[in-house]
C-alpha cells in the first residue's frame, strides 16, 4: 500500500535542471503519479515552503534512506515513474538502517555521495546519542551539515606535538641548504659539487682576464685617472693634447666640428646637472631654469658659447658674459652668429648679469696658451661675480694645474683625454670628441675607448 510509505525519508534525483530533493513522504497518489515531502531539503539546503509535490515524469531517481514505519515489506510496490514509460522500482532496503537518519543532516550527506553510495552506508553520527534519549544532536544544516565538529571536543595536546619536533635537525637541513646556495659544499655531502651562482647581467662564458690598463700614453702626466667600470685614464701633458688634436684636424676633424662636439657633450651634462627630466617637463616652463655664460675671445670661448646655443635650444635661459672685442677668431664670429638666432642673451658688462643666485655657471673665461687674460679688468670681475654669485660652477676644458684657477668650479670637463687638472677643478669629467682611434696611434698613444655607451663618463683620482 502506498500509505506504508508515509513518513519514510526518501532523496528524489529530478535532474540537474531540478536538482535534488530530500525530505519525509507527506502523501503518495497513485492516481496522479504524485509523490509529496515535507520539510524538505533542496540540494542541501532547507527549503522555503513546507511541502513540495513531484510528478513522477520529473522523478529520474528515487532513494529510500529510511522506513518510517519499519514494517513495510521490501517488496511493496512505490511510486511508479513514467520516465521512458516504465515504473520506477522501489530499491530493497537494510531494515538496520532505520532509525538511523532521521536528520537533516543525514539527508544532506546522502545527497552528497549518493552516486557513489547506497542506503546502508549513510554515516551516523558518532555522538548522537545523549543522556539515553537516542535523540541526535539538532544543528542547523547550512552550517554543521558535514559533521565536522566531532572531533572538537578534545583539546589539542601543544606540548606533545612540540616534544615530536626536532629543531636540531631542521636547523641543520636549513644550514645545509643555504651553505650549497652559497656555492659551498654541505656537511652532509662532501662530494657533491655545487654550481656557481651567477647574476643576471654577468657573462658565464669564459673569457679572457680583463685589462683595466687599457690607455698607454709616450709620457704619462701627473695624474691617472679611472673610470666607474675601473678602466684607468692617464692624464697627457697639454702639448700631447695639441699634437692630437691637430692630428685629428689633418685628417677630417675639423675645428667646427670639435666645436659641435663638445657644445654637445657639455650642453648635455649641464642638463642633467639643472634636473633633467624633474626639472626639464612641460609643467614647469613658469620656472626655466637660468644659466650665466661666461665666455672669453678665444677657442675655449667658441666652446662655451656652442654649449650655450644647445642649452636655449632645451628651453633654458641662457645669459652670455662676453667682453666687447675689436676683432675675435672667426669661430668665436661664427658661433655668436648661431646663438643670436636662439633668443638667448648676451651681455658684455658684469653689470648686467644678474645679482640673485642663477641655477648654473658655465665658465669658459680660461684659454690654454694665453695665461695675461687673468690680468684683464674684464676677467678679473667676471670671476669676482661667479665667486660671490654662490651657484655651482661648470668649466668646460680648463687649464693645467700650473696655471691656477681664478675661479673655483665643482665640475670639470675635459675633452679626449684629461689634463694634469688642479684640486680646484672639482669632479673631472671626460667626453669624447670623436677622435678615431688611429690618430690617436699616431702620436704614440694606445687608445681603447673607455666611454662605453656613452659620450660623458666620470672620472676618479686613482
Amino acid at each position: 500500500m502506498a500509505s506504508d510509505w508515509l513518513g519514510s525519508l526518501v532523496s528524489i534525483n529530478c535532474g540537474p535542471t531540478l536538482g535534488v530533493y530530500q525530505g519525509e513522504v507527506s502523501s503518495v497518489d497513485q492516481s496522479s503519479q504524485t509523490i509529496s515531502l515535507r520539510q524538505p531539503f533542496h540540494n542541501g539546503v532547507k527549503c522555503s515552503v513546507p511541502e513540495v509535490t513531484f510528478s513522477a515524469m520529473d522523478i529520474k531517481e528515487l532513494k529510500i534512506l529510511d522506513i518510517g514505519n519499519g514494517c513495510a515489506p521490501l517488496n511493496s510496490p512505490s511510486v511508479s515513474s513514467k520516465t521512458n514509460s516504465a515504473p520506477v522500482a522501489v530499491p530493497k532496503v537494510d531494515p538496520r538502517a532505520q532509525g538511523r537518519l532521521n536528520s537533516p543532516q543525514h539527508c544532506s550527506k546522502s545527497y552528497g555521495s549518493s552516486s557513489s553510495r547506497g542506503v546502508n552506508q549513510a554515516t551516523p553520527k558518532k555522538n548522537g546519542v545523549k543522556n539515553g534519549g537516542g535523540q541526535m544532536k539538532q544543528r542547523d544544516d547550512e552550517c554543521f551539515g558535514d559533521g565536522m565538529d566531532d572531533g572538537l571536543d578534545t583539546d589539542f595536546d601543544f606540548e606533545g606535538n612540540l616534544a615530536l619536533f626536532d629543531k636540531a635537525a631542521v636547523f641543520s637541513e636549513i644550514d645545509g641548504s643555504d651553505r650549497r646556495g652559497n656555492g659551498t659544499r654541505s656537511r652532509g655531502t662532501p662530494q657533491e659539487q655545487t654550481p656557481t651562482r651567477y647574476r643576471h647581467d654577468e657573462n658565464i662564458l669564459e673569457a679572457k682576464p680583463i685589462v683595466y690598463r687599457q690607455i698607454k700614453v709616450p709620457q704619462p702626466g701627473a695624474k691617472e685617472y679611472c673610470t666607474d667600470s675601473g678602466l684607468v685614464v692617464p692624464s697627457v701633458s697639454y702639448e700631447l693634447h695639441k699634437r692630437l688634436l691637430v692630428a685629428a684636424e689633418r685628417h677630417g676633424l675639423s675645428l667646427e666640428r670639435r666645436l659641435e662636439m663638445t657644445g654637445v657633450c657639455a650642453s648635455q651634462m649641464g642638463l642633467t646637472l639643472l634636473g633633467g627630466p624633474n626639472r626639464l617637463t612641460p609643467k614647469n616652463v613658469h620656472q626655466r631654469p637660468t644659466v650665466a655664460l661666461l665666455c672669453g675671445p678665444h677657442v675655449q670661448g667658441a666652446q662655451g658659447i656652442s654649449c650655450g646655443r644647445h642649452l636655449a635650444n632645451h628651453e633654458v635661459e641662457v645669459i652670455l658674459f662676453l667682453p666687447n672685442f675689436v676683432k675675435m677668431l672667426d669661430s668665436v664670429t661664427t658661433e655668436l652668429a648661431l646663438y643670436s638666432k636662439t633668443g638667448g642673451k648676451q651681455v658684455s658688462s658684469i653689470k648686467d648679469l644678474p645679482d640673485s643666485p642663477v641655477d648654473l655657471i658655465i665658465n669658459c673665461l680660461d684659454c690654454h696658451e694665453n695665461t695675461f687674460l687673468m690680468d684683464q679688468p674684464w676677467y678679473r670681475a667676471a670671476a669676482d661675480w661667479a665667486n660671490q654669485n654662490r651657484a655651482p660652477v661648470l668649466s668646460i676644458d680648463p687649464p693645467v694645474s700650473g696655471q691656477g684657477l681664478a675661479v673655483e668650479a665643482k665640475w670639470s670637463l675635459s675633452l679626449c683625454l684629461p689634463l694634469p687638472l688642479a684640486e680646484g677643478a672639482g669632479r673631472v669629467y671626460l667626453c669624447d670628441i670623436g677622435v678615431p682611434c688611429q690618430v690617436f696611434q699616431e702620436v704614440g698613444i694606445k687608445y681603447h675607448s673607455p666611454f662605453g655607451c656613452k659620450f660623458v663618463i666620470p672620472l676618479h683620482s686613482a
